[in-house]
């Protein structure tokens, strides 16, 4: 992963490549350029967002990120393997790799990311990394949860997170059946 100038995440580089990718959630926007993927955008919640008018629509440069998306959706895959290439800052790349090494279908608190990354008092600036995580489903952010258990923040609608934690549980979601009669 790379680090962006500025303070926060940004959007890919004009010129990228993106293509839609059929999931269970939706249509998931890819985008990404030749040092790797840069964006998968949920279709639903507060980051919900179309490809810039520069970009290239190309599926081929994705064939790879679509065949892992497929078989993680279809059960089949419980880590990734791909080359991403998000923007952000120093301390949003620390914690991006910090949710790569959390195990499938396992949650944490966002005080224990915290104190896995040295930082226990920094539980909001975890959270706030943690939601401008632009490649949510591969980095997962969703397996990060409230002190109580409960589910908090998800750029892509809380009702995704709960889908995505039910699908890694083996537990299927009312999301689910609601999902597949789009």
């Amino acid at each position: 992963m790379r680090e962006a100038g500025g303070c926060g995440a940004r959007d890919p580089e004009p010129g990228v490549n993106y293509c839609y990718f059929h999931s269970p959630l939706g249509d998931l926007l890819l985008a990404g350029d030749a040092d790797g993927l840069q964006l998968i955008n949920l279709p639903c919640g507060s980051h919900a967002r179309q490809p810039a008018p520069e970009w290239v629509h190309d599926e081929a440069v994705f064939a790879d990120a679509a065949r892992q998306l497929r078989e993680y959706f279809a059960g089949e895959r419980r880590a990734f393997d791909l080359d991403l290439n998000p923007a952000g800052t120093a301390f949003q790349l620390e914690v991006w790799h910090a949710l790569q090494r959390i195990p499938y279908g396992r949650t944490v608190s966002y005080g224990e990311l915290a104190r896995r990354l040295g930082r226990a008092s920094a539980s909001r600036a975890i959270g706030a990394a943690n939601g401008a995580n632009p490649l949510p489903v591969v980095v997962p952010c969703h397996r990060v949860i409230g002190a109580d258990g409960g589910l908090t923040g998800f750029g892509g609608g809380l009702a995704a997170k709960r889908w995505l934690l039910d699908h890694e549980q083996g537990t299927p979601s009312l999301f689910a059946a609601a999902a597949s009669t789009r």
